[in-house]
């Protein structure tokens, strides 16, 4: 008949199983444990003998009992009273049920009996672990009734610590709480956390003294700093100023008597930082148990450190990506991204290629359609435009009412910016072309499109106020594109003579008589491109095509092929 223990206080009960002892403390490894202050962590052990408990007291300090009689052996029958301390339970007989059928094939309902249950905790609490002052030779704020209940308790604190320090998401608040668990968990003075820079140099990061006020401002000495990394060792120095190694300078002067040291090892074996734990007071105040508990401790942030620079740089990635997709095309907005550091967006001269669009006679257009017809009108028109820059490698400048301004060259320059400002503003005529087409059949309106295209050096950077700040261009280059935006007629492509000589692959063009632009002195020499037929410029020294010349006004313009000596190749 199997017997089982039921609490007096409480609903608590545990069956014994047969020819297996049980463990009864305070530890949480226990077969049963009981949280009082009265019981020990190693209490008792029990186990079903002959129809009762056999019960060997494990020299508790509150003592075992059974029936109110304390006991080092003894039985307790079925009926008995049973106290570990001042926690009493009593010993019933439990009937012993009829064995079910046996499930059938798929039926998971079959009854088991727990021989063994564990409490699982659920937040940090480092506090509830520590003792009020440090046990024994270690300054580990740890009490025990032995070397392997330490351990235990070591190995508690240690998983507090963990689930502590991973809520830690920045860098800067995990610092300051490693510091805090180092002063709350050991009776040292002064605790310091120093971080690898890009260079590798260690930097300091925090600096704390336990009795010493926060102005008060102390380095950690350089010498065990560089061994600890160079060695990548934890190390305890006692009795420093006896120790020829470290006995002079910088040590002395900050009266430093015994010292703890781990480096802050990374996954891939890389220097995180180091951390640092001294005393002023005595020599010979860390033990062996500090050290191990210091390198387990240092490992621990270790990790810690690099899962918050990993959530803050997946956090920055983030935002970044999101504010540069809105601009850039999605590969050369991870590019910025992953280049950080490399892209100056706080201002630079740059050599960009830019691409004025303006819809003609969209005014007109608007006055007979509703603000919604419009809306939808310019999203279909901007989302197609918009992707053709993107898949040219291009950045959208900004929308200007029914004109879309793009440029190519900044933030991230190419060597081809020209030639893809060029393939996409003759991408934008062609799609265009086949959207009127599709509009016709459903009855929408078309629409006709105006593109200059110059390149040239202007200042690429954020411009705006404190409150709003916008990544654009300024220069020459993006007045002469706007201008020429400005002259082309409907479904024509006006490009600078710059941005002509800067093209490695020149589509067909048309020479136009010099523009006189507003702002400029001397007149600009204007090219329209012809987007609708495939022509291929000439090799140098091919001979000139027949005349055929077009007109520009009242002044003949002949076409390239005739006046090549014009434009020097």
């Amino acid at each position: 008949m199997p017997l089982k223990l039921v609490a007096i206080a409480g609903d608590r009960s545990l069956v014994l199983p047969n020819g297996r002892p049980l463990l009864v403390g305070r530890a949480v490894a226990c077969d049963l444990p009981i949280s009082d202050p009265t019981i020990s962590r190693r209490h008792a052990e029990i186990e079903q003998f002959e129809g009762a408990i056999l019960i060997r007291d494990l020299g508790s300090t509150n003592g075992t009992f059974i029936n109110g009689e304390r006991v080092r052996d003894g039985l307790a029958p079925p009926g008995a009273r049973i106290a570990f301390g001042k926690v009493d339970f009593d010993v019933v007989a439990e009937e012993e049920p009829e064995p079910p059928p046996p499930p059938e094939l798929g039926d998971e309902s079959g009854d088991a009996t727990i021989l063994r249950q564990m409490p699982v905790r659920g937040a940090a609490d480092i506090a509830a672990r520590l003792a009020v002052a440090p046990h024994g030779p270690s300054l580990l704020k740890i009490e025990g009734d032995s070397a392997i209940d330490r351990q235990a308790r070591k190995l508690d604190l240690l998983l507090d610590i963990a689930k502590e320090l991973s809520q830690q998401t920045e860098v800067g608040r995990l610092l300051d709480r490693v510091v805090d668990v180092a002063f709350q968990v050991m009776s040292v003075d002064r605790v310091a956390i120093l971080l690898a820079g890009p260079d590798g140099e260690l930097v300091p990061q925090i600096s704390r003294s336990r009795s010493e006020g926060p102005d008060v401002e102390w380095h950690v000495p350089r010498v065990i700093a560089r061994r600890a990394v160079a060695e990548r060792v934890a190390f305890l120095i006692e009795n420093v100023p006896a120790d020829i190694r470290f006995g002079e300078g910088t040590i002395l002067r900050q009266r430093v008597q015994s010292a703890l040291c781990a480096p802050l090892l990374g996954g891939q074996g890389g220097v995180l930082g180091l951390i640092y734990l001294d005393n002023l007071g005595a020599t010979h105040s860390f033990g062996e148990e500090d050290l191990e508990f210091l390198a387990a401790f240092a490992s621990m942030v270790s990790v810690a450190i690099e899962n918050s620079q990993l959530v803050e740089r997946v956090r920055r990635e983030a935002v970044v990506l999101s504010n540069f997709q809105r601009y850039f095309a999605p590969d050369l907005a991870r590019q910025i991204v992953d280049q950080e550091g490399e892209i100056q967006l706080g201002g630079a001269k740059r050599r960009v290629a830019i691409v004025f669009s303006d819809i003609r006679g969209f005014t007109a257009l608007s006055e007979r359609m509703s603000p919604d017809e419009i809306a939808r009108l310019l999203t279909g028109y901007f989302t197609e435009m918009v992707e053709i820059v993107f898949e040219h490698g291009g950045t959208l400048d900004k929308f200007i009412g029914d004109a879309l301004m793009a440029l190519w060259g900044a933030p991230l320059a190419r060597d081809d910016d020209a030639d893809r400002a060029m393939r996409a503003a003759l991408a934008m005529q062609r799609r265009l072309e086949q959207m009127n087409r599709d509009s016709a059949g459903d009855g929408r309106p078309t629409l006709e499109v105006g593109i200059g295209l110059d390149v040239g050096e202007v200042f690429a950077g954020n411009i705006g106020s404190e409150r709003r700040l916008e990544y654009t261009v300024i220069g020459d280059a993006v007045n002469t594109a706007a201008r020429l935006c400005a002259e082309a007629s409907p479904g024509e492509v006006l490009i600078s003579e710059s941005l002509y000589r800067s093209l490695a692959g020149p589509p067909p063009v048309d020479v136009l008589a010099p523009l006189q632009l507003k702002g400029k002195a001397l007149a600009v020499p204007v090219y329209r491109v012809d987007w609708r037929i495939d022509r291929p410029t000439p090799p140098q020294g091919a001979p000139a095509g027949p005349a055929d010349a077009t007109t520009s006004g009242t002044i003949p313009v002949p076409r390239l092929q005739e006046t090549k000596e014009l434009i020097p190749p």
